[in-house]
C-alpha cells in the first residue's frame, strides 16, 4: 500500500489534515526599530548588531546566565 501512495500522491497530499486548514500558519508582532545610538564598527561586529538595545546576552539552556 505504501508503494501506491508514494507513486500516486505527493508528500503534501499524503500528510494533509483538513482540520488544520482553518488555522493561520504564524503571526508575528515586530515593533518599529528606533534609531538611537549605534556601536562602533569593531563592537558591532563582535556583538552581531549595531544597536545596543538589541545586544542581549545568550544565556544558554533555561536562561541561566552566570
Amino acid at each position: 500500500m505504501s508503494e501506491y501512495r508514494s507513486q500516486n500522491m505527493s508528500c503534501s497530499q499524503e500528510h494533509s489534515d483538513d482540520s488544520m486548514r482553518s488555522f493561520a500558519l504564524a503571526m508575528a508582532y515586530v515593533p518599529w526599530q528606533q534609531w538611537n545610538q549605534t556601536y562602533e564598527l569593531k563592537k558591532a561586529l563582535s556583538a552581531g548588531t549595531i544597536f545596543p538595545e538589541l545586544d542581549k546576552p545568550f544565556c544558554g539552556k533555561r536562561g541561566n546566565c552566570k
